[in-house]
């Protein structure tokens, strides 16, 4: 069984040397939101496309399906 995971993400904000909180106020989204990120479960493409737009990437760069 495929899911997400978003461990690009958190390498990501350590290369820009940024945490949780500077995420979520670049980006506007909940804390909810992240929480969910860092759960790895089902979150909608808005706020991806949110990260994105902040991060200045695309979302192969944020995200990854595993088995």
């Amino acid at each position: 069984m495929l899911r997400i995971s978003y461990n690009k993400l958190w390498k990501m904000l350590i290369d820009k040397n940024m945490n949780k909180q500077d995420l979520k106020n670049a980006t506007g989204i909940s804390s909810a939101s992240i929480a969910k990120l860092g759960k790895g479960e089902n979150i909608t493409t808005d706020i991806l496309l949110k990260i994105c737009e902040a991060l200045d990437c695309r979302l192969e760069d944020i995200m990854e399906s595993i088995k």
